[in-house]
């Protein structure tokens, strides 16, 4: 399967978002964010960014209205740096799988001790 031209973009647009998140936007909202992936569509038209924050929900919500209403600068900014015909439109969208992640291995942390007392009562 040959690289497709949108998963080279999708490449480079991470690379930038996180550099301009990291050290550009200055919106007092926007916690630890980390950008998790990009997806562009086959047209290089449409772009989802997948990202994840450390901190609690209210910390999320205030990234994530921070984000969204960064877009267009970082859209901007992306225009600027890269030789593009057309930028695409960015859509911040949480990343729930970290979070997923960390709930299962708690339930399998749980599960191994409830296992272990059992072991020690016999």
């Amino acid at each position: 399967m040959e690289f497709q031209r949108s998963q080279r973009v999708a490449e480079v647009l991470h690379q930038e978002i996180s550099r301009l998140i990291q050290f550009e936007l200055k919106d007092p909202r926007l916690g630890f964010v980390t950008i998790t992936a990009v997806d562009v569509s086959r047209d290089v038209q449409h772009a989802k960014v997948h990202y994840t924050v450390i901190g609690d929900e209210a910390a999320q919500k205030d990234s994530g209205r921070a984000l969204q209403s960064a877009a267009g600068f970082i859209r901007r900014q992306l225009g600027r740096v890269l030789h593009l015909r057309t930028v695409p439109e960015i859509v911040f969208q949480y990343d729930k799988s970290i979070a997923y992640g960390n709930h299962i291995e708690s339930l399998i942390r749980d599960v191994n001790k409830d296992r272990d007392d059992a072991a020690e009562d016999k």
